[in-house]
């Protein structure tokens, strides 16, 4: 049993520094095997703060944990100091710690804390939006919607050139797999496997492997505290390869042949190679500007 009281007294000393002490004592009874009480815990935790006649603040916290046998006798103390921020110190005198405040501070919601468990499910590729069309529908079916949550196919944004034209398309992250959050069960493993166009789960065929935190919190893209993420991932792509001879079509260079000897995704750049007068020179050209021949 835990006992708690707590004392606040105030004094005024004549050097004009005002000081004031709470003190909070908490006592807990040992007990052995069989149930008497041999011992106690006695923590004493005394708060001291100080203002002097120029209003500065000092505050300081003395935590005192006195182990006692039965007969009171102090057989083991331990003591901490802590200097403390007053600014920190509440209306009631407790201390409010900075890693209990973040703590408390609202983070991101992870999927990965939702209800149930993320798998990976193998489905024929081009069939991923179709197969989870058929899991809907078996979820409503079989009464299913309180066990399998959440059907998800991971989607990004990719840029890519074609025709010497840069466009944004929506494609799979995992072409032929879509990821399922359920709760296991040995109906809801035989619903998925049976689903049409489901070829089995990512793991052992007796008991798929469950996503671990950072996988799921990667694939569907949660931001890190205090870093903006973007909804959907964004990446260049492109059809052109190295040593590739393409034809330039602008420029001063235009209708002239070459190959490519480096393709600069992040800056969506090509640098070609071109017979000037018998000697290749390099041409840095935007992806837009040559062609595949």
């Amino acid at each position: 049993m835990t006992t708690t009281h707590d004392q606040r007294d105030a004094e005024h000393h004549d050097d004009d520094v005002e000081v004031e002490v709470v003190e909070v004592v908490s006592v807990t009874e040992l007990l052995d095997e069989e149930g008497n009480v041999a011992g106690e815990v006695v923590e004493t935790v005394e708060i001291i703060e100080a203002v002097d006649a120029d209003g500065n603040e000092a505050a300081v916290a003395i935590d005192v944990v006195d182990v006692l046998d039965a007969d009171g006798t102090v057989l083991d103390e331990v003591v901490e100091v802590v200097e403390l921020d007053p600014a920190a110190i509440d209306a009631g005198g407790s201390y409010a710690d900075e890693e209990d405040d973040e703590e408390d501070e609202e983070r991101p919601e992870s999927p990965f804390d939702r209800p149930g468990r993320w798998y990976v499910v193998h489905t024929y590729s081009g069939y991923e939006n179709k197969v989870k069309g058929n899991l809907e529908n078996i979820i409503k079916a079989r009464e299913l919607g309180d066990r399998i949550h959440e059907i998800v196919v991971p989607m990004e944004d990719v840029v890519e050139f074609k025709n010497g034209k840069k466009v944004t398309v929506s494609k799979k992250v995992f072409p032929g797999y879509l990821l399922v959050r359920c709760t296991p069960s040995d109906d809801v493993w035989f619903a998925i496997r049976s689903s049409p166009g489901v070829t089995g789960f990512v793991g052992s065929a007796s008991k798929p492997t469950p996503l671990s935190r950072r996988e799921v919190e990667s694939i569907l893209h949660v931001k890190a505290e205090g870093v903006e993420a973007p909804t959907k991932r964004s990446r260049p792509a492109h059809e052109f390869e190295l040593n590739e001879t393409v034809r330039i079509k602008e420029g001063p260079f235009a209708d002239f042949p070459g190959h490519i000897a480096e393709i600069n995704e992040d800056q969506l750049k090509v640098k070609v190679l071109v017979d000037i007068f018998g000697r290749e020179t390099p041409v840095e050209l935007e992806f837009s500007q040559v062609a595949k021949l």
